[in-house]
């Protein structure tokens, strides 16, 4: 029964921040940001948040700067959105599972116009 309760808070968490992220004004902030997964830990404390960007994963880490950097504004938007006790401290980790499946779909697309 556990486990249901952290998995809805990590996609609770997730769709938030996508939120959050749409009205940050941080130039370093790219706009092709993706939320690929979040993981909560049992006690709520720690959130390890992915994220992907369509420009690939340097873009995403630069990215990942900014939203450091917001983390605090972040937190309590979080806090006050979702009506957590205790708003989990969050890390923020540079995915390139958008660009690996890109590439996965041009290599499919290929075969199938050589066919």
């Amino acid at each position: 029964m556990a486990g249901f309760h952290i998995d809805r808070i990590s996609e609770d968490i997730k769709r938030e921040i996508i939120s959050i992220m749409r009205e940050l004004k941080d130039p370093r902030i790219s706009g092709m940001l993706t939320v690929v997964k979040v993981e909560v830990t049992n006690d709520l404390s720690y959130a390890k948040i992915y994220i992907s960007a369509m420009e690939g994963i340097e873009t995403a880490k630069a990215s990942i700067k900014g939203l450091q950097s917001a983390q605090g504004y972040i937190r309590k938007q979080l806090g006050s959105r979702l009506h957590l006790r205790k708003s989990p401290e969050l890390k923020f980790i540079a995915d390139d599972s958008i660009e690996k499946g890109m590439d996965l779909f041009e290599k499919i697309k290929e075969i199938n116009h050589e066919n």
